[in-house]
C-alpha cells in the first residue's frame, strides 16, 4: 500500500468535512416529525412524543461519549491536518489537487506563485495553464494520461513567452491515495528549474571557454588511461598532423604516438600507492606522415591506494629544430634526447651504490619501465648473476672497466638473456653517476647457439653414425658374401646349412641396422620415384591396423585430389610405419591413431612457420594420438639417435631419428607438437613434384619390370677390374665373379687401379669400383679413368647413396651403382646387366 503524503491527509479531511444532502435529509424528517405529531393530536401523539425524546436523548447521550473520547470535536482543528497543512503550504515545489472535473481543490502558496495567481481561489489547474505552448501542453497530456492510466509521471518542459526570461519547469502528476475508492483525483506537482539551468549553461559555457583555451595553448596535452588517449588538444593535434575528429575516446593509443620502446616511459612508471609522480622526459612523437617530433613532456599521474594507475595528465613542448635554430645547446640537448631514446641498446647510468640513476627508453621497456630506476641494477637480474653484476658496478665506481661482459638472465618476462657492459664515468654530475650501463637483449643469439650446437652435435654425430655404417657395410658384404658361397656349395641337408642360414639371417638383421645409421646421417640409398600419397596409404593401412592391435583405433583420413611427390616408396613406408609404432607404445591403454592427408599450398605455408616450413606448395601427413604426450625437455631429444624413453631392450633409439634422416633427405620438413596428457602429433611435409619441361620430353614409356626367373643363366665373359681397399670384401667379389666365368684384376686402391689399367686397359670391360678408399676415391679415379678410356663401362659400390658422392663426379657422367651389402646373387646381375649395355 502506497504511503499518503501532506497532500492526501488534507484530501481525506475535505472529504469527510459534512454533506449537505444529509444535513437536508435530517431537517426534513425532523419536520416530518413534527407534522405528522400535530395531525394526530395531543392524546394520540404523547405516546410518539415521548419516544421521539427517548431517541434523541440516546444521540445525545452517545455524542457526548464521542465527545468526551476525542471521536467527535465541535468547533476545534485537527492537530495532524494543520500539521500537513503548514508542510505542504511552506513546501519549496508548487503542488495542488484537482478533482476529476478540473477544479482545484487546493493549492499551496508556492503553486500560486509559479503559476501568477493571487490567491488559492484563482489558481488554475495545471491542464489549462500552457494550452498556448504545442511542447508544454503536449507534456501535460502525457502526464494527465498517465494519471488516468494510475500511474505517476514526470516531465521537464521549457517555457518561452515573448519579452519575457525563458522558463524551465518541471511537472509531476499522480493518483491522490483516495483514488482507491472510485475517486480521480490528482495530484500536481510543478518546480521551477531555471536558475538550476541557467547555473548548468554558465558551467557547459565556462567549460567550453576553459576547453578553447586549452586547444589553443601554446603547449600540447594529452590524458590517457590504461595506454589508451581519452583526450588531447587541438594544438598537439596539428603538430602532429592529424584531424582532431579522428581521436575519439579510444581512438589512438599512446604506442601509436611514441614510437619504439619509449612508449614504456609513459606506461610503465613504478607506482606510487596513494600519490602522485610527475615524469619529465626527452622523447620523439611520431608524427601522422611518419616522421619524428622532438618533444619535451611532464607526464603525471595519480595512484589509488593499491598503487592502481588513473588517468595521466601530460603537457608537451615542442622542441623541434626551428624552435631550437637559435639556441644550438638547446638544439644539442634535442640531439642527445633523441640518439639517448631511439637507441636500441639499453642505457643507464648508476650511482657509487650502484643504483640506476638515469635510463633510456629501451632500458626501460627492458626491465619494467620507469620502476628500474632508483634501484640497484643488480636487483634487476637473476640471483645467480648478482653477486658479479654488483662487482663489476663497485669496480667502475672506483674507476676499472670489467675487462669482460656480463652474460646474465633477466627473471620478468620468461626469463630473457642480457649482455651487460659496464664503463666508468670520470665526470659525473656531482658524483651522482659515476658508471655506464649498456645492456643488449641476447635471448634470440643464445636460442641461435643452441641451435647451431645442437646441429654441430647432430652432424657430429651424423658423421660418426655414417662411418660406423660405412665400415660395417664391408663386413656385413663379407659375411653375406661368403655366406652365400657356402649356400651355393651346401645341400640343404648338410648339418651347417642352417647355421650358415642363420648368419645370413643376422647379417641381413645387422644391415637393416645399418640402414638406420644411414638414414640418420642421410647417406642412405633411395630410388625416388614418383608417388600418389592417396594410393601408398591404402596400400599400408591394412599392415598398420596389423601392427597396432586391437586396442589402437586406426582412421585414415585422406584429402582430395592429393599433388604427387617424389620419394622412396620403400622408406616412406618406413617412415609411416616408424611413426604409427611409436604412437602404439605411447597409448599402451588403447586410443586413436589419425592419419590425415591434405595439401598445403604456399600460401598456408605460414601456418608452419614454427616448422621452417619453406614457401611452397607441400603435401602433408600428419600423425596424430591420443597417447600420454611428451614433456619438452624429451622434446628437444627424440631426434638423437640412440635416445628413447622405452625399456631397456624394447628400442634402439633409432626410429625417429631414421624418419628426421629420410623426411631431410628427401627434401621435406618435419614438426612435432605434443601436450602431455593429451597427444602427439607428427606433421611430415613433402614438396610437391612439379616435372619440368626437360623431363617430360625425356621422359621414357614405362619398361616392363624385369623379373629375374629361377634358374636363369648368370655365367659371364670379359675381364673385370675389381677396385677395393676392404681386403675381404675384395676377395669375395673376385672369388665369385670368377666362378661364374669372369677374369678378374685386383687393386686396392684408386692408384692401384691406374697401374692395372696402364698395364692392362685394352683388356678391361668393366671396372667395379669401391667409393671411399685410400689415397683415392672413386669419383676421382672415374675422372681418370675417362681421361685416357671414355668409354669404359664402371659401376660403384657403396653403402652410401648416389647423391653422397654424385656431386664430385664430372657433369653427365655414366656410370652403374651397386649398394652395400649385397648378396652374391645381387653382384653377379648387376655386372651381367652392366656388360651387356652399351654405354
Amino acid at each position: 500500500m502506497a504511503e499518503s503524503g501532506p497532500d492526501d491527509q488534507t484530501l481525506t479531511r475535505l472529504e469527510i468535512g459534512g454533506s449537505i444532502r444529509l444535513v437536508l435529509l435530517v431537517a426534513l424528517a425532523l419536520v416530518g416529525a413534527v407534522v405528522s405529531l400535530l395531525l394526530l393530536g395531543r392524546d394520540r401523539a404523547d405516546p410518539w412524543i415521548i419516544g421521539l425524546l427517548t431517541v434523541l436523548a440516546v444521540v445525545g447521550v452517545f455524542a457526548l461519549f464521542a465527545y468526551a473520547t476525542g471521536l467527535l470535536r465541535f468547533g476545534v482543528p485537527d492537530v495532524r491536518d494543520e500539521l500537513a497543512r503548514r508542510i505542504v503550504d511552506s513546501a519549496t515545489d508548487g503542488m495542488s489537487i484537482v478533482d476529476p472535473l478540473g477544479r482545484v481543490l487546493y493549492a499551496n502558496p508556492r503553486y500560486c506563485e509559479i503559476i501568477g495567481a493571487a490567491s488559492p481561489e484563482e489558481a488554475r489547474p495545471v491542464e489549462r495553464l500552457f494550452t498556448s505552448d504545442p511542447d508544454a501542453s503536449e507534456a501535460v497530456y502525457r502526464l494527465a494520461q498517465a494519471v488516468r492510466e494510475g500511474r505517476a509521471a514526470v516531465e521537464e518542459i521549457r517555457i518561452a513567452v515573448p519579452g519575457q526570461p525563458v522558463r524551465w519547469l518541471r511537472l509531476g502528476a499522480r493518483p491522490a491515495a483516495s483514488a482507491a475508492r472510485g475517486q480521480r483525483s490528482a495530484v500536481w506537482t510543478v518546480s521551477d528549474l531555471t536558475r538550476e539551468r541557467e547555473r548548468q549553461e554558465t558551467a557547459f559555457l565556462e567549460l567550453q571557454h576553459a576547453i578553447d583555451y586549452l586547444d589553443h595553448a601554446p603547449a600540447g596535452f594529452f590524458s590517457a588511461a590504461g595506454g589508451a588517449i581519452h583526450y588531447i588538444n587541438a594544438t598537439l593535434v596539428d603538430w602532429l598532423g592529424y584531424d582532431l575528429a579522428e581521436f575519439g575516446p579510444g581512438g589512438l593509443s599512446v604506442a601509436d604516438l611514441v614510437p619504439g620502446p619509449a612508449a614504456a616511459l609513459l606506461t610503465n612508471i613504478s607506482p606510487a600507492p596513494g600519490g602522485v609522480r610527475t615524469e619529465v622526459l626527452d622523447i620523439d612523437l611520431k608524427r601522422k606522415n611518419g616522421k619524428t617530433l622532438p618533444v619535451r613532456i611532464w607526464h603525471r599521474v595519480a595512484f589509488a591506494s593499491d598503487g592502481t594507475p588513473g588517468a595521466s595528465r601530460t603537457l608537451v613542448v615542442n622542441r623541434s629544430r626551428e624552435d631550437n635554430a637559435a639556441d644550438p645547446a638547446r638544439a644539442a640537448e634535442v640531439r642527445f634526447a633523441r640518439f639517448f631514446h631511439n637507441s636500441p641498446i639499453a642505457i643507464a647510468t648508476v650511482d657509487g651504490q650502484g643504483r640506476v640513476v638515469r635510463a633510456n627508453a629501451e632500458f626501460a621497456r627492458q626491465f619494467g619501465g620507469r620502476e628500474a630506476e632508483r634501484r640497484h641494477i643488480a636487483d634487476l637480474v637473476a640471483e645467480t648473476s648478482r653477486a658479479s653484476l654488483s662487482a663489476a658496478a663497485a669496480a667502475a665506481a672506483k674507476g676499472r672497466a670489467p675487462e669482460t661482459p656480463i652474460d646474465t638472465t633477466v627473471e620478468r618476462d620468461g626469463g630473457r638473456s642480457v649482455r651487460f657492459y659496464i664503463a666508468p664515468v670520470q665526470d659525473g654530475e656531482a658524483e651522482s653517476e659515476v658508471a655506464i650501463v649498456y645492456a643488449i637483449d641476447t635471448t634470440e643469439q643464445r636460442a641461435l647457439e643452441a641451435q647451431f650446437a645442437q646441429s654441430q652435435k647432430m652432424q657430429a654425430v651424423g658423421q660418426l653414425a655414417g662411418g660406423v655404417a660405412h665400415d660395417f657395410n664391408n663386413v656385413l658384404t663379407a659375411i653375406i658374401g661368403y655366406s652365400d658361397l657356402l649356400l651355393a656349395s651346401a645341400r640343404p641337408t648338410d648339418p651347417s646349412f642352417q647355421d650358415v642360414m642363420q648368419i645370413k639371417q643376422n647379417a641381413n638383421r645387422a644391415a637393416g641396422l645399418v640402414r638406420q645409421l644411414l638414414a640418420f646421417s642421410r647417406r642412405q640409398t633411395l630410388r625416388p620415384q614418383v608417388l600418389n600419397l592417396g594410393d601408398v596409404m591404402s596400400d599400408i593401412s591394412m599392415l598398420l591396423r596389423r601392427l597396432l592391435g586391437e586396442l589402437v583405433k586406426l582412421e585414415v583420413k585422406e584429402g582430395r585430389d592429393l599433388w604427387p611427390v617424389k620419394a622412396d616408396i620403400n622408406q616412406f613406408e618406413q617412415v609411416i610405419v616408424n611413426l604409427a609404432v611409436n604412437a602404439r607404445d605411447a597409448m599402451p591403454d588403447g586410443g586413436t591413431l589419425t592419419i590425415r592427408t591434405a595439401n598445403v599450398p604456399a600460401r598456408e605455408a605460414m601456418h608452419y612457420a614454427e616448422a621452417g616450413l619453406p614457401e611452397a606448395d607441400h603435401v602433408l601427413v600428419e600423425v596424430a594420438d591420443t597417447g600420454a604426450g611428451m614433456p619438452q625437455a624429451i622434446l628437444d631429444k627424440i631426434f638423437e639417435p640412440f635416445f628413447t624413453t622405452k625399456e631397456v631392450g624394447k628400442g634402439t633409439g633409432l626410429g625417429l631419428s631414421t624418419v628426421y634422416g629420410i623426411v631431410k633427405q628427401t627434401g621435406g620438413t618435419l614438426q612435432v607438437e605434443s601436450d602431455v596428457g593429451h597427444g602427439t602429433v607428427f606433421r611430415v611435409f613433402l614438396p610437391r613434384y612439379v616435372p619440368d619441361v626437360v623431363e617430360l620430353a625425356a621422359r621414357p614409356a614405362e619398361p616392363e619390370p624385369e623379373a629375374t626367373q629361377k634358374g636363369a643363366d648368370l655365367t659371364g665373359r670379359g675381364t673385370l677390374l675389381l677396385v677395393e681397399d676392404e681386403e675381404a670384401v675384395r676377395a669375395f667379389a673376385a672369388r665369385a665373379l670368377a666362378s661364374r666365368g669372369y677374369q678378374v684384376l685386383e687393386a686396392g686402391s684408386g692408384v692401384e687401379a691406374l697401374e692395372v689399367m696402364a698395364e692392362h686397359g685394352g683388356e678391361v670391360d668393366l671396372v667395379l669400383s669401391d667409393v671411399v678408399m685410400p689415397e683415392m676415391d672413386g669419383p676421382t679415379l672415374l675422372r681418370e679413368l675417362r681421361a685416357a678410356h671414355p668409354d669404359i663401362k664402371v659401376i660403384f659400390m657403396s653403402g652410401y647413396a648416389e647423391e653422397a658422392f654424385a656431386k664430385n663426379l664430372p657433369e653427365g657422367a655414366n656410370f652403374g651403382f651397386l649398394p652395400k651389402p649385397f648378396t652374391l646373387k645381387q653382384l653377379i646381375e648387376a655386372v651381367k646387366k652392366h656388360m651387356g649395355r652399351s654405354e
